[in-house]
C-alpha cells in the first residue's frame, strides 16, 4: 500500500468506520457502516482521494469522470482541481437521483457528454452497485459508455459481480475485509 493509500485508510478507519446496527440504502441490515463523507468532505481526506484516483486514471482514454450524487460529489470536485493543478485537466460530471425541477431540468450536471464518449464512474462506498448501474443506464440513453468504476471501499456484497454482468470493471482502493481485520 502506498503512503497516500495508507493515510487515507487510517482516516477512513478512524473517522468513517462505525460498528452498530445500521440500515443500508439497499434496505439490508448491517453491523457496520462506512460514513465516507466524514473523510471525503475533510481537506486531507478529499486531497488524498483526488491524488490516489488521479494517479489510477492518468493513462485512461476517457472523455470525463463522474458519479452518482452524493458520494462522488466531493471527490469529483477535488479531482477536477487536482488535475488542473497537475496540468492534465479532467472534465467531471455528477448524476442526480432525480432531474432538477427547474432550469434545464438536467439529470446529468457538469460537462455536456455526447454520444460515443467513454467515462469512468467514481463512488465512495459500493454495496450492490445499484446506484452505479442506474448511472450507467442514464449514460447509455445518451450513448455514453462506462469504461470502469473506481470506489474507495467495496463492501463485497455484489457490486463487483453486478457490474461485471454489464462488462464494467470495479476497481476498489480498499475492501471491507481491510476494515474488519483486527477489530
Amino acid at each position: 500500500m502506498k503512503k497516500e493509500e495508507r493515510r487515507l485508510f487510517c482516516l477512513l478507519k478512524r473517522y468513517a468506520f462505525k460498528r452498530g446496527d445500521f440500515t443500508l440504502s439497499s434496505g439490508k441490515k448491517s453491523l457496520y457502516y462506512i460514513d465516507a463523507r466524514v473523510v471525503t468532505l475533510s481537506p486531507e481526506g478529499v486531497y488524498l482521494c483526488a491524488k490516489i484516483i488521479f494517479e489510477k486514471i492518468l493513462d485512461e482514454k476517457i472523455s470525463a469522470l463522474g458519479g452518482p450524487c452524493i458520494g462522488a460529489d466531493p471527490i469529483l470536485g477535488a479531482i477536477a482541481i487536482y488535475s488542473f493543478i497537475k496540468k492534465t485537466p479532467i472534465k467531471t460530471f455528477i448524476i442526480r437521483k432525480e432531474p432538477k425541477a427547474h432550469g434545464r431540468k438536467r439529470l446529468i450536471e457538469g460537462q455536456d457528454l455526447k454520444k460515443g464518449d467513454s467515462v469512468i464512474l467514481i463512488d465512495d462506498v459500493v454495496t450492490t452497485g445499484s446506484s452505479l448501474l442506474k448511472s450507467k443506464e442514464i449514460l447509455a440513453e445518451i450513448g455514453v459508455k462506462v469504461k470502469k468504476v473506481i470506489c474507495l471501499v467495496d463492501r463485497g456484497e455484489g457490486a463487483r459481480e453486478n457490474l461485471k454482468k454489464e462488462e464494467i470493471e470495479l476497481v476498489s482502493i480498499f475492501k471491507i475485509e481491510d476494515f474488519l481485520k483486527n477489530v
